[in-house]
């Protein structure tokens, strides 16, 4: 198989498995909390709310992105590539895959959580070996559809690292409904995560399983977050947004 082909293949395996796969990354953090233990890993509220901060940061570009975008474009679709136009204004004039940005900046949080350098640098390099076969095949699909159109957009918009130079004011108005229907469950994981590190922590240096009151305030909060607009989706149609 032409290594093309291999790659493209494999980013629309990893592309349909997306939403869970990247979890497998507990594991090692949750092997490095176990074994650092309260040697390096002692409670600083101030360093874990700007961890929280990079996680939240990460999750602001998923709102603007989703925020302005039509529908059918930038889903959450899992079983094949699926694009019926391409997004060239707003976000997506300063970088061309401006969602797994902030799934970069919201993973990056817990994984500052550990305050190791060495297991910093190998998340990034996983991470980028892992979405940049996504992103391959996600781009292969688009050129493959898109043709002229979509050469001309890719060779002014930077793939990963965003630029300002070409910046083109979005169309769609910014939709807040549709933030709520798509990144509440985005949301309330980022606060889920940071709890149970800070679980796994307390649990390793003193073998008894508590919370810190901070995260378990903020967790029990964001879960009553998801309870309510997963109720309303499910049961109402006040979060749909026509094309959205």
């Amino acid at each position: 198989m032409a290594l093309i082909h291999e790659f493209e293949n494999s980013g629309n395996w990893l592309f349909r498995r997306r939403g869970w796969l990247p979890a497998i990354i507990f594991i090692p953090i949750l092997a490095y909390l176990f074994i650092e233990g309260s040697e390096k890993l002692s409670y600083n509220l101030a360093e874990e709310m700007v961890f929280l901060g990079i996680s939240l940061f990460g999750l602001l570009l998923r709102i603007i992105t989703v925020g302005r975008t039509p529908g059918k474009t930038s889903g959450r679709n899992t079983k094949k590539q699926l694009a019926e136009q391409i997004n060239t204004n707003g976000i997506y004039s300063l970088v061309r895959h401006p969602l797994y940005l902030g799934n970069f900046f919201m993973w990056l949080g817990p994984v500052l959580f550990l305050r190791s350098i060495s297991f910093t640098i190998i998340f990034g390099l996983a991470y980028w070996l892992y979405y940049e076969r996504i992103m391959f095949a996600e781009e292969q699909f688009l050129r493959g559809k898109f043709g002229e159109e979509y050469d001309k957009w890719a060779s002014r918009v930077p793939a990963f690292i965003p630029s300002f130079r070409n910046y083109k004011r979005a169309e769609l108005p910014f939709s807040f409904r549709n933030i709520l229907k798509r990144e509440n469950t985005g949301f309330t994981l980022i606060f889920l995560v940071f709890a149970l590190l800070d679980l796994a922590r307390n649990f390793s240096e003193g073998g008894v399983l508590r919370m810190n009151n901070i995260w378990l305030y903020l967790v029990i909060f964001a879960v009553i977050f998801w309870l309510v607009f997963r109720i309303l989706r499910k049961n109402t149609t006040i979060l749909n947004v026509k094309g959205r």
